[in-house]
């Protein structure tokens, strides 16, 4: 098992960069794959980032912005977000799956409690 938690969430404006952490228990983190969901408001979950046996994977919406990146030393990813828009306003969650490597939040099977990002306009 593993266990979650992340931080890093605030309130920025558009345009700006924040970097979310999670830190997760457990010897057996590095043989996780390890992503990033985001919800915002009467919308279902969605799959933002993950780092898959070495290789990444981003949401279109996401990508070019948004870097994930993991330290097996620390038990530690991280999602760096860059150039911050308002429709990036959500809570995130840092999620963690045994292969194989899906983008539906619903195969993932830990979680930690979520962060929220706000982005002003």
């Amino acid at each position: 098992q593993v266990q979650l938690v992340e931080s890093g969430g605030g309130l920025v404006q558009a345009g700006g960069s924040l970097r979310l952490s999670c830190a997760a228990s457990g010897r057996t983190f590095s043989t996780y794959l390890m992503g990033w969901f985001r919800q915002a408001p009467g919308k279902e979950r969605e799959f933002v980032a993950a780092w898959n046996g070495g290789n990444t994977a981003y949401a279109d919406s996401v990508k070019g912005r948004f870097t994930i990146s993991r330290d097996n030393a620390k038990n530690t990813v991280y999602l760096q977000m860059n150039s911050l828009k308002p429709e990036d306003t959500a809570v995130y969650y840092c999620a963690a799956r045994s292969s194989p490597y899906s983008r539906d939040y619903r195969r993932w099977n830990y979680w930690g409690q979520g962060t929220q990002v706000t982005v002003s306009s």
